[in-house]
């Protein structure tokens, strides 16, 4: 059987920062290794959150840093293997904007981390993979 490279041509990572996240990434550039895939990399800042613990532009402030880092590090990884991405620092609801960059960049492929946030977010939100699943307008591949 031969691989059809018409398949993936283009592959979003979510990213979270999380070892799950990573884990989505590593499987993605194997994905791009054996169909000369693109890779597009989200990281979103979930504005619907209530936190009474900080200010919440401050909160959204730091929430916005962590995901610059995450997408750094992220791009540096693909780097050392000689792989281009392409970056976006997203606001708003985590499933919805996915989804808008799925159809905006034509993805063909999601690869997710099974778990992310800490157990509260997780809670509070519903796990992302699950609504992906329900909603994704292509096809998913959730890493464990």
């Amino acid at each position: 059987m031969t691989a059809n490279t018409t398949n993936f041509k283009k592959i979003l990572v979510p990213l979270d920062g999380s070892k799950y996240s990573e884990k989505a990434l590593q499987r993605a550039c194997e994905l791009v290794d054996a169909f000369g895939s693109k890779i597009i990399l989200i990281y979103v800042v979930e504005k619907s959150l209530t936190i009474n613990l900080l200010d919440r532009k401050e909160y959204l402030s730091i929430l916005r840093k962590f995901g610059k880092k995450t997408l750094e590090r992220a791009n540096k990884t693909l780097s050392k293997k000689g792989i281009s991405s392409k970056s976006f620092l997203k606001e708003g609801n985590i499933v919805s904007e996915i989804e808008k960059t799925v159809k905006s960049e034509k993805c063909d492929l999601i690869v997710v981390g099974n778990k992310g946030l800490g157990a509260v977010t997780r809670f509070l939100l519903g796990s992302i993979s699950n609504k992906l699943a329900q909603h994704s307008p292509c096809s998913l591949l959730i890493v464990k």
